[in-house]
């Protein structure tokens, strides 16, 4: 049964904040959840306005005289991005008192400017993702399901692994030539869509603009400007490297993940579990598919970055906690993973008392000088 773990840190920034803000990708369920958390919490006591619903944009013509009458109520506003000049009246309400919103949207930098200026200090953002492993269960068959499909829900519930892929396909189609546009960003479909699948043979390497820009005839900046617009659109996840105060020649380029793996073997046309054991971007697909669900369970407040010096040190993840250190991920898939050299030197660079080894199997267990064989089906570290 799925059960999305974030409603507790909902119900948290609702007791907290007078404005709670739920942001993430298309499809992933903002609404479905919202809907179900306001009506068992709050009874007949919320109004929900969707902003892709013509009636509700008219109830909205006059946004004041309308919400004002809410005064007392949950007021959960789907889509707002459609509608950011309701920020600023947002932040007049609120400071009135007795007013309370849920907010729900895609996030895009028009989106975070508008309600970050309106409403600093009175606004907490929480980002929904794609499932979890620990929402789905299952064991090994679950993970292998998950890792396949991706974590959207509706790909993840399909009956079939052709009807997985079929939605998967629907999806990117409407992102492309609908949501974007919607969100303000005039970029043609075809031009994004041949930007989005070259960027899959960048997943989990690192970043080079000048290279696709050259495949694709457009300039650094502009390659840069696409994967931006991928990144604040939760497809893509840019990861920047590490630079601890030691005297190394280290990497500036960041390295990139598709944050949903189903989204990336639809990039790559693969169809079935089979077909991925015998795809040559098998272990970068088992590295994006951990990195996501290692982020996705870390404490609040960690940042996460990777690690990669001229001189062959190399980690996948590493994990910063508030007054923690380093703590260092290394992805195999194999069910007999072993340390290369690069992770003992990297421990040795950034004083790391801890490392693991994130693979496929069930156990876990410690195979000395601080690293830990970690399966990915147990709890975070």
């Amino acid at each position: 049964m799925i059960e999305r773990s974030i409603v507790s840190q909902i119900c948290q920034c609702l007791s907290q904040f007078p404005v709670c803000a739920i942001v993430g990708s298309r499809q992933v369920g903002k609404t479905t959840l919202a809907k179900s958390l306001v009506e068992e919490s709050y009874a007949d006591n919320y109004v929900h306005l969707d902003l892709e619903n013509p009636q509700d944009l008219n109830r909205l013509s006059d946004p004041h005289l309308y919400l004002e009458k809410q005064r007392g109520k949950l007021v959960l506003i789907d889509e707002i991005q459609r509608k950011p000049e309701l920020f600023p009246l947002l932040r007049y309400l609120v400071d009135q008192g007795g007013y309370q919103f849920l907010i729900l949207g895609s996030s895009s930098p028009e989106l975070m400017k508008q309600s970050s200026e309106s409403l600093a200090g009175r606004i907490d953002y929480l980002e929904l993702n794609p499932l979890l492993m620990e929402e789905v269960g299952g064991g090994v068959a679950g993970m292998e399901k998950l890792w396949l499909r991706g974590g959207y829900p509706l790909s993840y519930l399909s009956a079939d692994e052709t009807a997985s892929f079929r939605w998967r396909s629907a999806f990117i189609q409407t992102f492309l030539e609908r949501d974007l546009p919607q969100l303000g960003i005039r970029i043609p479909a075809p031009m994004l869509r041949r930007f989005w699948q070259m960027a899959a043979h960048f997943h989990g390497q690192l970043w080079n603009s000048q290279k696709i820009a050259q495949s694709m005839d457009i300039s650094g900046p502009t390659s840069r400007h696409y994967l931006d617009i991928l990144e604040n659109t939760f497809l893509m996840r840019v990861l920047q490297p590490y630079s601890p105060n030691i005297k190394k020649r280290l990497v500036k380029s960041p390295k990139v993940y598709f944050r949903d793996s189903g989204l990336f073997h639809y990039a790559l046309d693969i169809l079935s579990f089979d077909a991925l054991q015998d795809n040559p971007n098998l272990g970068s697909s088992w590295e994006g598919f951990a990195v996501e669900q290692i982020i996705r369970r870390a404490p609040p407040f960690s940042r996460f970055y990777f690690y990669r010096t001229a001189a062959g040190a190399e980690v996948d993840l590493v994990e910063i906690r508030p007054d923690s250190k380093p703590i260092l991920y290394e992805m195999k898939y194999s069910l007999a993973p072993k340390p290369d050299r690069g992770l003992y030197s990297a421990m040795q660079d950034m004083g790391a008392e801890a490392a693991y080894l994130i693979y496929p199997g069930t156990e876990s267990y410690p195979i000395g000088s601080g690293i830990t064989v970690q399966s990915l089906l147990g709890s975070a570290p």
